[in-house]
């Protein structure tokens, strides 16, 4: 048998729950090296680029509440690919505005992300930050490991959904102790 026609594992198999166990430790991994990084980096407290906005936190807090909508339309694009609403199949373009939007979330990540690392560093200076610095590390390590169930069929049915509700949890909650704060609560010097 050739890769290409090798059969599915069952849901229940333990071979399928194994491979998902691995492929979560590889996001967990990159998980961890982004927060060591972070950790021991010295922050430059300035930002590489601000894409024209005024100062970059400006930028970040746009920036993560674009990523944030787009994760609301990632949800709903979601929900009607597994039919949790609307009748029959999802149409063709649901599916597109899904791919599209998840891209262009995780892209409008990244610069937020790499100031983070770079300029910010792991912060510690209060819960807010602490957590936000903790999930913002796991964002990218949840991706990963949703990118690659995404690419296999011998993982449980489950495992793909919850790992994108895991996704947008963080980004929610990623987007709600930074970008959130910052328009509600955040009074610069």
């Amino acid at each position: 048998m050739t890769a290409q026609s090798e059969p599915s594992v069952p849901a229940g198999n333990s071979r399928g729950v194994g491979l998902l166990i691995g492929l979560l430790l590889v996001g967990a991994a990159v998980s961890v090296a982004l927060g060591v990084y972070a950790r021991e980096h010295t922050p430059t407290f300035e930002p590489i680029t601000t894409f024209g906005f005024d100062e970059m936190f400006d930028m970040k807090a746009w920036f993560g509440s674009v990523a944030a909508a787009l994760g609301v339309v990632q949800v709903v694009s979601a929900l009607r690919i597994y039919g949790r609403f609307g009748s029959g199949p999802a149409p063709r373009a649901v599916s597109l505005t899904h791919r599209v939007s998840g891209v262009l979330a995780v892209l409008f990540t990244l610069p937020v992300g790499y100031h983070c690392l770079w300029a910010l560093g792991f912060g510690t200076t209060d819960a807010r930050v602490w957590v936000h610095s903790v999930l913002g590390c796991t964002f990218y390590g949840v991706f990963v490991s949703k990118m690659l169930v995404l690419r296999t069929s011998r993982v449980p049915g489950w495992a793909l959904p919850v790992l994108g509700g895991a996704l947008f949890t963080v980004l929610v909650v990623v987007w709600w102790t930074s970008a959130y704060w910052y328009f509600t609560e955040y009074e610069p010097h």
